[in-house]
């Protein structure tokens, strides 16, 4: 058996890195060690982590996961999304190895199945974010072009997944709905977005790492085969919850824009009297919640990549991803306490809360075992799916 090939994963405390991490130390142990410094031991905006880093530790490829906030000041993006990334690549090019890079559909118009060759013109009038990364993607080709550079791009959509601990993306949309902050549709009928599967993610780089003849210098849609109607989405986490809201009113997209001002003026009201406050990022975004974007997948079908699971999707992913959700986020404290029939089947948090003695004379007894996995969430998805199922078909 030949030695491990030995990887780096920067950005590994985020949700595609934490999720890339976690698959290369359980899934691929055998045939890789995965490394995964953090931002003290390197960071991306300081050049001299990045020599010193690699020149102690022997690399065979390098997968890039990090990013700066996408409400990052210009200073911030530039330097971790552009300055760094591209550092990274010229690393990878010295040591001869692959470079696997992450990016966005942020770099995209507007419009529906558009392909790895579609992008916006690099102007000014981009966010920070999307600028930096199409910076990135640009860059990434010279250097292919010019001087050899083995990479491919993973150009991912609305990303969807557990263990991200930041609130951002689709979980942003997914915390105001649990909250019940989203009192109508903040988007029309009919607007679709694609989807991407972070817990897929792994196993598609694995096979690039495998097979780099084929993937070096080339862009991929990561996105799902079909894409998901938002309206469709929202109203189906509302009904798996059985909240009342958000209504089925669709607030037209010029009295969003205005909404969104009186945020902004609002948060800067806050901010001149001492408050910290700021805008979810994704507000910047506010158009995508009205026009369709949506990712051709023709590329990845076409190429050796199998899908193992294709017929996971955002919706039979929903009930696992709610159970996890909102548990954590109740736990923090961050919402309000929900149904615990559903989130708490056996009563073991009410218990611990309420009554620990009685709990523990209970495990000492052995009527019950603290050590049983949670309830199956996927059982409960199933049970969810055939309770909606009458709203799914109609819909």
């Amino acid at each position: 058996m030949g030695s491990k090939r030995v990887g780096v994963i920067i950005g590994g405390s985020g949700l595609i890195g934490g999720t890339l991490l976690y698959y290369f130390k359980t899934k691929a142990a055998d045939h890789v060690e995965i490394l995964a410094p953090n931002s003290k031991k390197l960071s991306l905006r300081v050049p001299e982590d990045i020599n010193q880093y690699f020149s102690q530790t022997k690399a065979d490829f390098i997968i890039n996961s990090a990013i700066a906030a996408i409400d990052s000041d210009p200073q911030l993006a530039f330097e971790v999304n552009y300055l760094g990334a591209i550092n990274l690549a010229r690393k990878a090019l010295e040591l001869n190895i692959p470079y696997i890079h992450i990016s966005s559909a942020a770099i995209l118009p507007l419009g529906e199945n558009l392909t790895e060759e579609d992008h916006l013109p690099l102007t000014k009038d981009l966010s920070n974010y999307a600028k930096s990364k199409l910076m990135t993607e640009m860059t990434l080709k010279h250097l292919h072009e010019t001087q050899g550079l083995d990479y491919t791009i993973v150009r991912l959509a609305v990303v969807y997944g557990k263990h991200d601990h930041k609130i951002q993306g689709f979980h942003r949309l997914f915390f105001s709905i649990v909250d019940q902050a989203m009192p109508f549709m903040l988007t029309k009928r009919g607007v679709m977005h694609s989807y991407s599967n972070a817990q897929k993610l792994p196993d598609f780089i694995h096979h690039m790492l495998d097979h780099r003849e084929e993937f070096t210098g080339q862009t991929y849609n990561f996105v799902d085969r079909n894409p998901v109607e938002l309206a469709q989405l929202i109203l189906t986490i509302k009904s798996y919850l059985e909240l009342s809201v958000p209504k089925e009113v669709y607030v037209p997209y010029a009295l969003a824009r205005i909404g969104k001002k009186v945020i902004e003026l609002i948060v800067k009201g806050l901010i001149r009297i001492g408050i910290e406050a700021k805008m979810p990022g994704e507000l910047m975004f506010l158009d995508r919640f009205y026009q369709a974007q949506t990712l051709s997948p023709e590329k990845l079908l076409h190429s050796s990549y199998v899908d193992p699971d294709p017929q996971k999707t955002i919706f039979t992913e929903l009930p696992d991803i709610i159970q996890y959700y909102v548990t954590r986020w109740e736990q923090l404290n961050l919402i309000e306490p929900f149904n615990k029939e559903f989130f708490d089947p056996k009563k073991r948090a009410e218990e611990f809360l309420h009554s620990p003695e009685t709990l523990l004379e209970l495990i000492h007894a052995g009527a019950v075992d603290p050590f049983a996995g949670p309830v199956d969430p996927c059982r409960n998805g199933k049970d969810l799916l055939q309770k909606n199922s009458s709203y799914l078909k109609n819909n």
